[in-house]
């Protein structure tokens, strides 16, 4: 059992035999009545986000989940494939399951799979990726200057937005979160 007031982001918690996952969460300490939990969870099975207020102290079922190292061998029409680094199990994953972060999923990464109960629930992508940029429009001297911003599609396929000084073949930096450019890697 897990406390309202103990959640944190990334937090899984059992409600009604579904599986949701902490987004975000503000502790609220009204002036007037007594405090409590705003939360915004995600549905690990379906994605869909909702919002719900718990009040403060209320016990919940935490889910147990198991986070284990895998590397991703490659993706087709089936799914993506992963390999468990200490068994050596291979089992594939739809881009359902997966979400967002499928974008930046590349050919020998290492990311964490969320296992409940033995069942892949989902992926757990570092926050930060290196890509490199395969097709942009060509940067110009003096680019540096603006806040003015260019499609690019990264080798995983992915677009993101970057830079107008960013040429393709760059090595840049993503954040997987909010597919945000942060810079060039040198």
């Amino acid at each position: 059992m897990i406390s309202s007031n103990d959640f944190r982001n990334g937090v899984t918690i059992l409600i009604e035999g579904q599986l949701w996952t902490v987004i975000e969460f503000l502790h609220v300490k009204p002036g007037k009545g007594s405090a409590f939990v705003r939360t915004r969870l995600k549905n690990v099975k379906t994605g869909a986000t909702v919002e719900r207020t718990f009040r403060a102290g209320e016990k919940l079922e935490r889910a147990t989940v198991d986070n284990r190292e895998m590397q991703m061998l490659y993706n087709d029409a089936d799914g993506f494939h992963f390999m468990d680094s200490e068994s050596f199990e291979n089992i594939t994953l739809q881009r359902e399951l997966i979400g967002g972060p499928a974008d930046f999923l590349k050919d020998g990464m290492r990311v964490d799979v969320q296992m409940h109960d033995g069942i892949p629930i989902g992926v757990d992508l570092a926050a930060h990726v290196e890509l490199r940029v395969e097709e942009t429009d060509p940067g110009f001297k003096g680019d540096t200057a603006t806040g003015t911003t260019k499609p690019a599609k990264l080798e995983t396929g992915a677009t993101v937005q970057v830079p107008l000084f960013v040429n393709p073949g760059d090595l840049i930096r993503i954040d997987t979160r909010d597919r945000r450019y942060i810079g060039r890697v040198q």
